[in-house]
């Protein structure tokens, strides 16, 4: 069984190397909506794959951190990267560029990583994170498996490649959220929320 849970948020962003002018030359901004694509062949002791409220935790903050803030290539121009990150208390730079499809893979590689390191108490078994869906606009959207998230050829997602500003980590409910999953420490789910 397959479940889905929607996230929406807001960023800006330029996508060097496009073929769309206005797109690798000028910062613009979407909407963005994110589709997380859940699977198990079990149901938990609520009968349900994973409780959606259980994804209204870490989860969100991680999908969130991206909401008003600016998406930054790690090997955009230096002097371009210096003035967004002075005029932008919100902003993320990534390893690879801030198209739809890497936004996917990031945000995979976040997910799947933060839930191998969650213990579930309410008898969920075997929940994998089967895709991600990125909406850049309402008619384009990039979809990525776990063979893309990790495909090679597609440029390597390291998490220590991936920084937040303080802004952005002063919004999680945990401000070491990220640091803790870098670090590969493990969370206990809830019993109740």
């Amino acid at each position: 069984m397959i479940i889905r849970k929607l996230f929406k948020f807001e960023n800006a962003h330029i996508v060097r190397g496009c073929s769309t002018i206005k797109c690798r030359s000028s910062i613009h901004g979407h909407s963005y909506k994110v589709e997380l694509l859940f699977e198990s062949n079990f149901l938990d002791n609520g009968q349900m794959v994973y409780d959606f409220g259980l994804m209204k935790q870490n989860m969100k903050d991680l999908i969130e951190s991206f909401d008003h803030a600016i998406t930054l290539w790690n090997k955009d121009d230096a002097e371009y990267l210096r003035d967004m990150k002075k005029h932008s208390a919100r902003w993320v730079q990534l390893p690879v560029s801030p198209s739809a499809e890497q936004f996917c893979r990031v945000i995979f590689v976040m997910i799947d990583k933060l839930l191998h390191l969650t213990s579930v108490v309410n008898g969920e078994k075997e929940v994998r994170l089967n895709s991600v869906i990125v909406h850049e606009t309402a008619s384009g959207y990039a979809q990525c498996f776990k063979a893309d998230a990790y495909n090679e050829n597609m440029g390597l997602i390291d998490l220590q490649d991936i920084i937040f500003s303080q802004e952005v980590l002063k919004t999680f409910h945990d401000s070491e959220l990220f640091e803790k999953i870098k670090e590969e420490e493990y969370f206990v789910n809830p019993r109740n929320i």
